[in-house]
């Protein structure tokens, strides 16, 4: 199986975790992964323990603009190195997650071995509504995302996410962090590199936060700074650059303020995190499509970016945090609003696609 991945994290771990889910339902299986030095792939994925081998980028446009009339000379040579890279491997399926190495992946496979294609996002990127015109299975995460003959399934999830145990941790997760061992507590986030928006309103309610007694543990992302004063007496505001141990802080944690791209959503959702989601105020919107299936289920709110202020943070975090029984509903309503078994449903897929199409016209 060659997976196509690269570029961020949200295409390189539902690829990673379809791998692992291939090899727990074919030990024989080989799994090879596509990528470009540009990406996140260049150290994820031989970290863990899958061949990588590398191919041009292929930058996709979100819309069709100039560059998308370059995408021909970008993408022959890309075209023609992936297809070495197939014969070489003996690739028996193509699966693209979309993305900059995902359009050269498909166009090198077509007609020669099956493609399945799979996009976490609520709206499909361009890359995989190529793929799906001549793809044996289209596999997405929410309905109407725009590909055809799509099938939901949900995020493929890693284990080690399916399997957090949060109460179990709790103890040890909190000395960790050096955080309060039994106070209610925020986990705050924008992801790898920050959010300023979050960043500003969040400690510009530390005072609110910590006179009701609750702790928060805040990612200000490398690139930021953040001071915020403690409060005496009160739980302790942590703020870190970044999150090496993501599972200790998802066990930490009794809610979180983050963004709410697909991965965030799913993994959250995962874990039965109750959430504050603020959508990226850039793009097509598709953030705040991401978390509506929690939102709607009751698992998380939605705040625009716009309107996060400290009043309005301290609104919203407060009440969830100190009724227990909301925090264990909204945990319970996260829960059930994923699809934890993604991985092994996709994987099921693949094996599939390749047992009734070994030939690989998947025209």
């Amino acid at each position: 199986m060659v997976i196509a991945g690269g570029g961020t994290a949200g295409h390189i771990e539902p690829a990673l975790a379809l791998a692992d889910a291939v090899m727990r339902l074919r030990p024989d299986a080989r799994v090879v992964a596509l990528g470009t030095e540009r990406g996140l792939e260049k150290t994820i994925v031989p970290a863990r323990g899958y061949p990588l081998e590398m191919i041009p980028p292929v930058p996709m446009p979100r819309k069709p603009n100039v560059d998308l009339l370059k995408l021909p000379l970008k993408v022959r040579s890309a075209i023609k190195t992936t297809r070495e890279v197939l014969d070489r491997v003996g690739a028996d399926v193509v699966v693209g997650f979309g993305g900059y190495v995902s359009l050269p992946a498909y166009l090198a496979a077509r007609g020669r071995v099956p493609i399945v294609v799979h996009d976490s996002n609520a709206k499909a990127g361009l890359a995989n509504k190529v793929g799906a015109k001549f793809a044996a299975r289209v596999a997405v995460a929410v309905p109407d995302t725009g590909l055809p003959r799509e099938e939901v399934i949900g995020i493929p999830l890693r284990e080690s996410i399916l399997r957090l145990d949060r109460a179990a941790l709790r103890a040890e997760a909190r000395r960790f962090f050096g955080l309060h061992p039994t106070a209610p507590t925020l986990l705050v986030t924008g992801g790898s590199q920050g959010a300023r928006s979050i960043n500003a309103a969040v400690s510009g309610a530390a005072a609110e936060l910590a006179a009701a007694g609750i702790g928060v543990l805040h990612a200000h992302g490398r690139n930021n700074t953040l001071a915020v004063q403690q409060v005496p007496g009160a739980p302790p505001y942590v703020s870190v650059p970044y999150l090496e141990r993501m599972d200790l802080a998802l066990a930490a944690a009794d809610a979180t303020v983050c963004r709410c791209g697909a991965m965030t959503v799913a993994e959250v959702s995962a874990v039965g995190l109750p959430a504050v989601y603020v959508p990226l105020p850039h793009g097509n919107g598709e953030q705040a499509l991401n978390a509506e299936p929690v939102v709607r289920a009751g698992g998380a709110l939605l705040v625009p970016d716009a309107e996060l202020t400290p009043r309005r943070v301290a609104e919203s975090v407060i009440p969830i945090l100190r009724d227990r029984g909301r925090t264990a509903a909204m945990s319970a309503a996260a829960r059930g609003s994923g699809h934890r078994e993604a991985a092994d449903v996709l994987a099921a897929m693949v094996l599939d696609a390749i047992e009734k199409n070994p030939a690989g016209d998947s025209r």
